[in-house]
């Protein structure tokens, strides 16, 4: 035999001899059950899976054109706004928070005035008045709508008011009528935070058209939301929007020549193909959201909550679903631990912040401080299947029934 067959047979009687390697098991990871998956008050990267096809479409067709500022997306993207507002004019600008500062600066607001607000908002909203070098002068809010007192509004006027700035909170307009016509008898001006409104109606009429202008947040949270930060400001005066146009573009109107001071606060192309594809599901992602809330409120009517609902005809578009409860601590433990992340908007009112309490130290706002300690915010957004919306209503029924 020869070497080669020799070593052949070796090799052979080698293999033959080893154990044959068994099959390791397959790990198997049980998937989770919808019951045990996280729920959150809000969840934008829910819409973008719902509209990744469209809104990835949109992405590319900026990165394959030339213009990645100001361009055509955003050129569209504000003439698409205005028409389904009802505004004459639309302008995008960096974020909701520059909506409002370049909005006060186009109405001449500045050192030494005042603006009339609330207290029960976002931070933003204060901070843009400050921004302008305006004085926030807060209001307290009423027990159903939660937004601005016109009584109370009434009261904080002086010399040096220049403007009132409702915030149309949750959904929810404002109670325009009353605020008009302060603002009338007083020769101010009415500025709308419409951050968390967009599409709601105050009698007929969306909210942004109201006043003078209209400042919206586009951020991902918004039911009309960006992926990443965006704003818009709308109105129906020419030489306002013009004045808008110089101050978010460092004075320009023509490149490189400042006919004003200005800044640098100007909505990104890629945000606007986005927001434009979004816009165009926006009725229907609003109808989604009436439809949760209709949901809630139908299985909650007999328990000790109270609850959101349209007053007087307007049309709440529930950026958030908030009901009221004297046991908010508890039900938001309770929801918890059954991985139901209920949130809180908001726990501090602005004048409660450590940067404006030593100058509020003797404010008084109690509507506004006793409802920072009853809020909470359920899951509200329109990808919420019908299966989530049930098991929030249990986990929230259980709590009462337990």
């Amino acid at each position: 035999m020869s070497a080669a067959n020799i070593l052949s047979l070796q090799n052979a009687l080698t293999l033959a001899r080893t154990p044959a390697a068994q099959p390791v098991p397959a790990t198997v990871t049980p998937l989770p059950s919808p019951d045990s998956e996280p729920l959150y008050f809000a969840r934008p990267s829910a819409q973008y899976r719902a509209m990744h096809g469209e809104i990835d479409a949109a992405i590319q067709s900026v990165l394959d054109g030339h213009t990645y500022i100001l361009g055509e997306a955003v050129k569209q993207f504000e003439a698409e706004f205005a028409a389904y507002t009802g505004a004459k004019y639309a302008i995008g600008v960096a974020n909701g928070t520059d909506a409002l500062h370049l909005a006060l600066r186009a109405l001449g607001i500045g050192d030494g005035d005042e603006v009339i607000t609330t207290a029960h908002t976002a931070i933003a909203t204060v901070a843009a008045i400050e921004m302008s070098g305006a004085t926030p002068v807060f209001a307290d809010i009423t027990a159903d709508r939660y937004t601005l007192d016109p009584v109370d509004v009434a009261r904080k006027i002086t010399p040096r008011t220049k403007a009132i700035l409702p915030v149309h909170l949750y959904g929810h307009p404002a109670d325009m009528g009353p605020l008009l016509e302060l603002a009338a008898r007083h020769k101010l001006e009415v500025i709308e935070d419409c951050a968390q409104a967009h599409a709601a109606e105050w009698h007929n009429h969306q909210v942004g058209t109201i006043g003078k202008i209209g400042c919206f947040s586009l951020y991902p949270t918004k039911n009309l939301g960006a992926i990443g930060d965006a704003g818009i400001v709308i109105t129906s005066d020419e030489a306002v929007a013009d004045k808008l146009r110089l101050l978010r573009q460092y004075g320009w109107r023509d490149r490189q020549l400042s006919l004003i001071s200005g800044f640098n606060s100007r909505l990104d192309e890629l945000q606007a193909a986005i927001l434009r594809v979004k816009l165009r599901h926006l009725d229907e992602t609003t109808a989604r959201r009436r439809q949760i809330a209709r949901a809630y409120s139908e299985a909650f009517v007999d328990l000790p909550l109270t609850l959101p609902r349209d007053i007087d005809g307007n049309l709440h578009v529930y950026h958030l679903y908030v009901l009221r409860t004297p046991q908010r601590e508890a039900l938001k433990a309770h929801l918890a631990g059954q991985n139901i992340h209920a949130g809180i908007h908001y726990p501090i009112p602005c004048h409660k912040h450590p940067a404006l309490a030593e100058r509020c130290a003797t404010l008084a706002l109690p509507v506004t401080e006793q409802l920072a300690d009853q809020i909470l915010s359920l899951p509200m957004y329109p990808e919420l299947t019908d299966g989530q919306v049930e098991r929030v209503i249990r986990a929230v029924r259980s709590f009462y029934t337990a």
